[in-house]
């Protein structure tokens, strides 16, 4: 696996660092999480399969030390805190590199590192509005409409990877590490760059809804079928069009690509109820119209397409999807079925294998520096 023999020290957190963490396991790096108890952190257990788990009091000096300790041997540190906190535990940046100077110290938050908004809170709603791209999204005369978030992990986690990968890379050359300051907002705002630069062409130029890709207009949108089920239709170029037209069964000449926009919807909308999502399946799967079904979470594995590439697993029924991309000597494999570590499962491991004796362990535990539970969960 590619990044075999990187060791990762992931500082628990909220989804998007979490999942830095998944990615860089999934395609083959040891990731450990420094954890301490917290009943917010239960709803991103899940993407902590395949991963060790120690848990240590960073309020007690003595967790410090052994903090400090683990970076000195860590490849990369993954670190999700508003901007000071590790710099005030004695842990920031300046301090570590100096102790390990390989290492690659990647920072992911929402605003970055300074600015009005450096220490406020926010989530993928805040970091969509801020970046300008919120105000994109929605139909004609409504509200902006977030979608789920996607934000904090495109244009925080992804490009989080991103900035962590390419310091790998590097170090390969000068022998030493970096920062990788990455923030969600500005990330996001990258992922948009051609949505950004893309304004005064043809392609937008009217109101929020009333574009070409915005769903203004009738070949471009989601149709609702006669089972309550929708299919998705991008027939953007002439001769998709025209082969769209065809599997519904209407003359293009009545229905004009580029005239009479909102009664061509009309008859469109009219002529999807007429079959459920299935039959028109069916129909447009022999047509290169782009013209596809809209799936649900608990079918995409399903689908003879996905089903035919292994694109998705299931663990405990849940549907979740391998590593992309594939690698063709060194594809990633997935950590979803990998036994998720309980908070400080492994502390005792990982104390013995940077040289604490048991009874200094012992020890820890009776101060309440460390802590372990017993069970993971598979």
């Amino acid at each position: 696996m590619p990044l075999k023999g990187l060791n990762v020290l992931e500082f628990s957190g909220l989804a998007p660092v979490p999942f830095v963490g998944t990615v860089l396991s999934d395609f083959g790096a040891n990731v450990t999480i420094i954890q301490k108890r917290s009943i917010m952190f239960e709803f991103t257990n899940f993407l902590n399969g395949g991963k060790k788990s120690i848990g240590i009091n960073l309020k007690h000096p003595e967790g410090i030390e052994i903090t400090q300790k683990l970076i000195a041997n860590a490849d990369i540190l993954l670190e999700p805190f508003r901007p000071g906190v590790m710099e005030r535990l004695g842990l920031g940046p300046n301090v570590m590199m100096a102790k390990n100077p390989r290492l690659i110290y990647a920072r992911l938050n929402g605003y970055g590192s300074h600015g009005q908004y450096a220490q406020r809170a926010g989530h993928d709603i805040n970091y969509l509005a801020m970046s300008g791209l919120l105000s994109l999204y929605g139909s004609k005369d409504t509200k902006p409409v977030p979608p789920v978030n996607f934000s904090e992990f495109a244009g925080g986690s992804m490009v989080c990877v991103m900035g962590i990968l390419m310091a790998v890379i590097e170090r390969y050359k000068s022998g030493k590490g970096q920062v990788v300051e990455a923030n969600i907002t500005e990330g996001i705002s990258y992922v948009g760059s051609w949505l950004m630069s893309s304004q005064d062409s043809m392609i937008w130029g009217k109101s929020k809804g009333e574009n070409l890709l915005d769903g203004g207009m009738h070949f471009y949108d989601t149709y609702e079928t006669k089972d309550g089920k929708w299919m998705a239709v991008g027939a953007i170029e002439p001769a998709f069009y025209r082969e769209f037209i065809e599997g519904l069964g209407l003359n293009i000449d009545e229905v004009e690509q580029m005239d009479n926009f909102q009664s061509n919807r009309e008859i469109i909308a009219n002529k999807f109820k007429e079959k459920t999502r299935d039959e028109w399946s069916n129909i447009f799967d022999s047509k290169d119209a782009c013209v596809t079904p809209v799936l649900e979470l608990d079918e995409v594995d399903q689908h003879p397409h996905n089903a035919s590439r292994n694109s998705f697993m299931r663990k405990d029924n849940v549907v979740v999807p391998i590593p992309a991309p594939k690698l063709s000597a060194t594809p990633g494999v997935s950590s979803s079925n990998k036994p998720i570590a309980v908070s400080g499962q492994n502390t005792r491991e990982i104390l013995e294998s940077i040289g604490y004796t048991q009874m200094e362990i012992t020890k820890l535990f009776q101060n309440k520096t460390i802590f372990e539970d017993s069970k993971s969960r598979l």
